[in-house]
Parts: structure tokens; sequence; C-alpha cells
């Protein structure tokens, strides 16, 4: 009997793939992935067996279209597992879960439900064709790791923790070998061709360098802004030559952070021969911005933006004979601009659509923008997993700030080794000699109170804790007569958010009136220059931050250019911002300018002793144990704990533009893969309320396009009167206007 891994067209089976074969190809191609980061053996291994299940009759009739359950991912796992000796029995396991999960996920060692490791493991029933020994080649000496052995820490806490990292980047070598061997065969049998390459980065950085330092010769050196931008892209660059590994870069707003970690990027690469260049920022207005600014500089085929709103793990995956749809990107561009929350999230994926990426993160340069913005709660996890991936996988961490949070060892639990890492020339001089704006505490102010003074100001930036109070103060001032204010929340799509911004900084340049009333969006690494900012009260890094858009070029004097923080007793701050403002009070009496490094410092240091074991929050680390009955990982908990983004807000799409118009036509089509057309409307998504996007549903205000072959991905606004050219999204009217419409 021949054994198939998937069906072809033909009924005398003459197209159809060979079982051995895609088990020999996933192993060669997992091995080449797992291969520069020391895991070439295991990936092999995995390769070899993550199919066994295939090699049963149940299986086989099911390629022929008989309707039977058939689990085959079992079978590989448990076969290894009663084969390997015991003393690579704990490494074998590490394997085991990759193959067990290599559909579904990587599974918990032991829950209470059916498809943990273990029951999977213990009850499996040995039906394979013993044939499978045959046809297949393996030597269970492959199934070792001396390399990252020796790396591993020696405190066992954290090499537990440091082999589960492990076990992920075997199971992103797996996985992504598993879809690309598929793609293949059905790419062949439909007689299309998968445009999945990509440059690699040491081929084109010569390229890369010529045209960044092109770029930086065409700018203005006039100035003192600019001469010291020149100083220190220059001392940051000289850092390049430093061993691989963890560094930090302080660098005050204006002070160029972004090109100068962009410098550095390149010819670290070039020196150390660094794989790939991932740039992970906090906020997708950013992403924009960033990837724009580097398409520019290195050309538009080299940067890959990814940020989708819609969430690719409900990307359908359909394993078929017509098709086969893949469910997200590998991250095989030389230059990757992403969010935080798809960088960490993919980290502690256990999905294969997450986790496939993970092999082409190891060997990378990361540039950690705005560092500081990782949440408190995940905030030791995130750590660890940063130190594994420099010390285990052969990444270089850049944590670029403008506040540099302590997470160095020396002041943090657990925290990095730092010390002597900095490559920003004498950080302490730059915040002075980049000092743009003072901070004054002003005290409480209700609405009619911020309209007087927003009417004072013909240039000024309002920001508040929350898309209400913006919303409440918008409409209260226009109400009020005044003119030339702007709106800037969430409530907008990204695409509606760019528009307004360019109209912002065209207004701010032209010397026009230009009042912006915005939500905390605006203050991490958005480009606006205003004369003077108020900021309503939270943690001194976003009020650094706000700082940071206040006479930004330098135009004005710095006694001039004042942020004014304000309370607002009428929208109480969300609880963890109030305890952020009850940790700056602390630091107040210490330090005269709230700007200055020691202030910073002294907040964290307030912020992370008051946190305590909330930095762990959902105890994560906990997570990752082993004992003497060997590994006890649970990945699939994990995975659902680790969510970066709380809020539990669900995407709507709105039309908002003729682009958008035309990439929800095309959801009719099925041809068109939902992957494709999800990253096409990322730039559309307004996140809304869960019983809001319900209440928008249910009085038809939003409906789901194509839910026979897209389920539930794509929920698009349908009346288009609920979103506004100065608000945004109105989703409090929608159960006003379903009344007023049933009364007509």
């Amino acid at each position: 009997m021949t054994y198939h891994a998937h069906s072809g067209k033909l009924t005398d089976e003459s197209d159809w793939q060979i079982l051995s074969h895609h088990l020999t190809r996933v192993a060669a191609r997992a091995g080449i992935y797992g291969s520069p980061i020391g895991l070439e053996g295991l990936a092999k291994i995995a390769g070899l067996f993550h199919d066994l299940g295939k090699y049963t009759a149940d299986f086989q009739r099911r390629l022929h279209g008989i309707n039977l359950r058939v689990d085959h991912s079992t079978a590989g796992a448990a076969v290894l597992m009663k084969m390997v000796p015991r003393p690579v029995r704990e490494i074998a396991e590490l394997v085991a879960y990759t193959i067990l999960g290599h559909h579904a996920g990587l599974p918990d060692k032991f829950n209470e439900f059916g498809h943990c490791f273990l029951r999977r493991v213990r009850e499996f029933e040995d039906r394979l064709d013993p044939v499978w020994k045959d046809q297949l080649s393996f030597d269970l000496g492959d199934l070792q790791m001396r390399e990252l052995m020796g790396k591993l820490s020696p405190e066992k806490r954290i090499a537990e923790f440091e082999l589960s990292v492990v076990t992920r980047m075997l199971f992103s070598c797996l996985v992504d070998a598993d879809f690309k061997d598929t793609e293949a065969f059905y790419d062949a049998l439909e007689g299309r061709q998968s445009n999945r390459e990509w440059p690699l980065l040491q081929d084109v950085l010569p390229a890369f360098l010529a045209a960044f330092d092109a770029h930086m010769a065409a700018k203005s050196k006039d100035g003192e802004v600019n001469r010291l931008r020149g100083d220190i892209l220059a001392h940051v660059r000289a850092g390049a030559l430093n061993e691989p590994g963890l560094f930090t870069l302080n660098v005050p707003t204006g002070g160029g952070k972004t090109l100068a970690s962009l410098g550095f990027a390149l010819a670290h690469a070039r020196k150390w021969d660094h794989r790939r260049i991932i740039y992970a920022i906090p906020f997708t207005s950013i992403v924009d911005q960033t990837a724009a600014i580097f398409r520019d500089i290195l050309g538009e085929d080299n940067v890959l933006e990814h940020h989708s709103a819609i969430d690719e793990e409900h990307i359908e995956e359909r394993w078929g004979r017509d098709k086969l749809k893949l469910a997200m990107q590998d991250w095989a561009a030389p230059v990757v601009v992403t969010t935080n929350v798809q960088f960490f999230e993919s980290l502690f994926a256990a999905r294969t659509s997450r986790a496939r990426k993970l092999h082409n993160i190891a060997g990378s340069i990361i540039i950690l923008d705005e560092a500081q913005t990782i949440p408190r709660p995940l905030l030791k996890p995130c750590v660890r997993m940063l130190d594994a991936l420099a010390r285990l996988f052969g990444c270089t961490i850049v944590l670029c700030t403008a506040t540099q949070p302590a997470l160095d060892a020396s002041n943090f639990p657990d925290g990095l080794k730092l010390d002597g890492r900095e490559l920003a020339p004498d950080p302490g001089k730059l915040s002075a000699r980049l000092k743009r704006a003072r901070i004054v505490r002003v005290g409480a102010m209700n609405n009619p109170e911020l309209i007087e003074a927003i009417r004072a100001e013909p240039q000024a930036l309002f920001i508040v804790n929350s898309r209400k109070h913006a919303l409440d103060l918008y409409k209260e001032g226009k109400n009020a007569g005044v003119d030339g204010l702007v709106h800037l929340t969430t409530r907008q799509c990204a695409a509606h958010r760019r528009l307004i911004l360019g109209d912002v900084k065209a207004r701010l340049k032209n010397g026009e009136t230009c009042r912006l009333v915005a939500t905390s969006l605006i203050e991490a690494g958005v480009d606006v220059d205003f004369p003077g900012v108020w900021r309503a009260e939270a943690g001194l890094d976003q009020i650094v931050q706000a700082a940071g858009r206040c006479n930004r070029e330098g135009r004005h004097p710095v006694e001039d250019s004042i942020v004014s923080v304000f309370s607002a007793p009428d929208y109480p701050p969300p609880r963890e911002i109030a305890g952020l403002i009850g940790d700056m009070g602390r630091v107040i009496p210490k330090h005269e300018d709230l700007l200055s490094l020691g202030a910073i410092a002294d907040y964290f240091g307030e912020v992370y002793w008051r946190a305590g074991p909330e930095l762990d929050a959902k105890k994560i680390l906990e997570g990752f144990k082993i004992n003497r009955d060997g590994t006890d990982f649970a990945f699939r908990c994990v995975a659902e704990k680790f969510r970066m983004i709380e809020s539990g807000m669900e995407p709507v799409i709105v039309e908002f533009d003729n682009d958008a118009e035309e990439t929800v036509t095309e959801l009719e089509f099925e041809r068109i893969s939902s992957g494709v057309l999800a990253r096409k409307l990322q730039s559309y998504i307004v996140q809304v309320p869960p019983k809001a996007r319900r209440l928008l549903i249910d009085n038809g205000h939003v409906a789901f396009v194509r839910p026979d072959i897209r389920g539930d991905q794509f929920a698009v606004l349908k009346n288009a009167s609920l979103y506004r050219q100065e608000v945004g999204l109105m989703w409090e009217d929608a159960a006003y206007l379903a009344a007023e419409s049933w009364q007509i």
C-alpha cells in the first residue's frame, strides 16, 4: 500500500503526495531552519515524525473523501517517547510538544482536558503500519543540543523558562517547514507559484548602507539641534562594533532616535552577520510612520510592515485537495516593522499561525522602540524572553526610548545586564542639551476651564486619559465657538488619523490656528510640534512623552514652552493610571526638574517597587517547570493568559475611502485569501467594546461579510452615518438610530 500525505486531483493517485517524501522534505527544511540556532538535529527528528499518524488505513480513507475523524498528530510524539532512552527523555519531550501541536497548537503537559500532552501520549493506540520504519531513516542520536545546553542559565527557574523558548523555536522550525512543503505541493498541483522570496539582509546590506548614508547626507546640518543629532548618530554607529547582546539607547525626544537606531542596526548587522532587523513599536500609528521612513530609505520591496488589526489567528486554515490557505507571514523580510503586541504575543503563542515566524526572529537585531510601554503586568515575562533571545539565539536587542525604564539588574528584580551597554553619548548631558519644555502643575480643571485655556492658545495640544473625555471636550469646545479645533482619537480608523495628522502638521507649519484635543495615542513617537501642551494627570513616563510634542524643534525658549499638567475631577483616571499618578507624586518632592534622567529613574523605581509581584501578574513564568517526571510546560494556558492589550475590544471595518470600499468588495470573492484582505483592511479598523459591537450588529448597522467563507472575521459598518469626519465612529448612537428608524 502506498501512503500519502496529501491528496491530488487524479483518482489513480499519480499526482498525490507520497507520505515518506513529505516527511523527508519537511525534515530537511526544518533542519535548515534549525541549523543557525543549534536545533538542526531536533528539527529533523520533529519533521520526520510529525505526520507518522498518516501511516494508517483510516487516514488514507479520509484522503479518499470518507468522513472520518483521524488524529494524526499524536502518533509521532507517542512513538518517539516510547523509543527514546531515559537520558534524553527530557529533550525528546521538547520535540514531542512540537509534533503534538503542529496543527492545533502547542499543548500543555497536563490539564483537565483530553488534548494535553500526557493524556494523548498515554492513551495512544499504535495502529501504524510498521512499513514507516523501512521508509524513514532517522538517528535518535540527533536528540541533542550541546551548544544551547551550554548557554542555559545555571539558575534552575530561568533555565526552565529558557527550555520552553527552545521548544517554541523548534516548533516554529517544524510548522513553517510543514506549511511550506504543503504549499509547494499544492502550488505545483494547481500550476501556481507563491511569491515568498525576500532578499537576504546580508545580500542587500551594502545597498542599504549606501542609501542610508545618502539619506543622512541630504539632511540639513545647520543649527545646534541638527549638529547634535549628527553627533549622536556617529556615536551610536560606532557602538555597532560592540559584541551582540543587550543595549540601551537613551535619546531624548528630538535627538533623532529613529534614524540613529537604524544606523546602528545596519552597521551592527554588517559587523556581526545578523539575519534581519526587526522594529517593534507600541502603537500602530507609529508603525505606519516608521515603516514609511524605512521604505523611503531602503526601498519599497525590502520592508515588511505587519500590524494587522484583525487577529490573523482567526484566518481559516484549510487543508484540502483544492487549496491551502496560509495563516500568516513568516517574517522572512530583511527589515520587519511591527507592533509590540505582534512581537511579544507571537513569542508566547501556542498556535501555529503566530509561532511560525519565531525561527526568523533568531539571529535578528531587535529594536524595541518606546520600551517603557511594555505592560507592567507582563514585564517580567517579557524581560525574561528578551534575555533568552539575546543569550540563546544570537539576537541583539536595543531598548530604545526617551524615558529609559530601570530594567537593568541593579534595580529591577530579574532584570537585564545592561551596565556599560548604553549607545548614546552621555544621556544626562543629552537630556539637558535637548530639553525643550518644562512641566508645570496647574491643579484641577473642569471642561469649561479647559475650553477657556484652549481658546487662549492659537496652537496647543490637549491630551486627556479617555476617549469619552476627548469627545466631550471637543463637542463642548465646538459649541462654545472655539475655532481651529481638531479631534484625534481611536474612534477614527488609522487611515483617517493619518489624514488628520497631516492636516495638523500643515497648520502648525503655516502658523494657522490649530487646537488639537487627543487621547494618549498622540504621545509616543508622533512627530508634531506644538508651542504648548496641556496634559491630564498620568504617570511621569506619559507626561515626558507629552512633553516631546512641545517645542519639539526648539523654535521657542524653554521657559515659554510649558507642559501644563492638570487633574480632571469629572473624569477619574483608570485604575492603572491612578496608581502611576501616585508613583509620580512620591517623586515630585525629590526633583525640581521632572524631565531629568534622575527623576525618571526614581519614578520607574517607585513603579516597580510598588508593582512587585504584579510585574508577572498572570504568573506566566510559573507555567514552565521541570521536575523529576520531566517537563511541565503549560503552553496553551500561558498563551491564553498572555495578552498585551486587555481591553477586550472588537474590530469594526469602516469603508473610509475608495481603497477600503474596493477591498470590502473583494471579500465576496473566495479565491482571494483572507490574510491578504485582512492586511489591506488593517488601516480601516475601529476597535469598539464587545457589547457596543453586538448592539451595532443586532440593529443592522454592522454586518459580517460572507460569513459562509470568512466566518466572523470581517465586521463591516453598513450605516455610514455612524462614522463622522470630526469624531469617528459613534457606536453609542446605535440603539437610538434603530429606535428612530422603527418609529419612522
